[in-house]
């Protein structure tokens, strides 16, 4: 372990409640509880601002794999402050094989995207062909955040439902971006699911998603309810 490593894990267990370690430890089953430090998500955020200020940080993402939980999410906060859409892809494509949990993963969204949204569409495109669970998760993360508005195409519905896996993560993910593509974009995302284009779980989860959600109208709930597969 280098100076570095040894300073953040050290600032990190100053930042420890181990109330909140037991809570986040319990939404995380994927993830070793002996590796949670117990860390809120606004602290590691003031210290990923704190570090993206000195030369430390650039040294620091190149340590992987981290031995902690907040570790990692720290990592995807600094990648956060990297304002070069290049250089900011090459350290998510780095990164990501390492992710090993929905939460890291989800945390994850550089503002520097959004600048340069096609760009980031052919890397979408690569990360949905991955074998990597976290990586495929990461990609329709990214579809559903910053493509369900002004800059969606009816195709990339398509994209999603075209994905097929038995892991719950990437099943998970598939339904909660179907259920905000009926929030956003009914009229083009409700023939996926009169179609059944969806699997079993992941078509009822969607539904299920999309009558908890507030952005979907009553008549469209109860419409929805009535296309839950048995």
């Amino acid at each position: 372990m280098n100076e570095i490593e040894k300073n953040i894990q050290h600032r990190l267990f100053e930042l420890q409640d181990i109330k909140y370690k037991e809570f986040a430890s319990k939404l995380m089953p994927t993830v070793n509880p002996e590796t949670v430090i117990g860390v809120r998500t606004p602290d590691l955020r003031r210290l990923a601002r704190e570090y993206s200020k000195t030369p430390e940080w650039r040294e620091f993402i190149k340590i992987l794999p981290h031995a902690y939980y907040e570790e990692n999410n720290l990592h995807g906060f600094l990648i956060e402050t990297i304002r070069d859409y290049g250089t900011a892809a090459a350290a998510v494509d780095e990164f990501l094989p390492y992710v090993d949990n929905w939460a890291t993963c989800d945390l994850l969204s550089p503002k520097i995207f959004k600048k340069n949204l096609s760009e980031l569409y052919k890397k979408i495109n690569e990360w949905l062909k991955s074998d990597r669970t976290y990586t495929v998760r990461f990609g329709i993360g990214m579809l559903m955040g910053f493509y369900l508005d002004e800059n969606f195409r009816p195709d990339m519905l398509e994209l999603v439902a075209d994905i097929h896996s038995d892991e719950y993560y990437i099943n998970m993910m598939i339904a909660w971006y179907f259920a905000t593509a009926l929030a956003k974009q009914y009229e083009t995302a409700i023939p996926y699911i009169l179609e059944q284009r969806l699997e079993k779980w992941t078509h009822n989860k969607t539904i299920q998603k999309a009558i908890e959600s507030y952005r979907i109208s009553d008549e469209a709930k109860l419409y929805l309810k009535t296309l839950k597969v048995k």
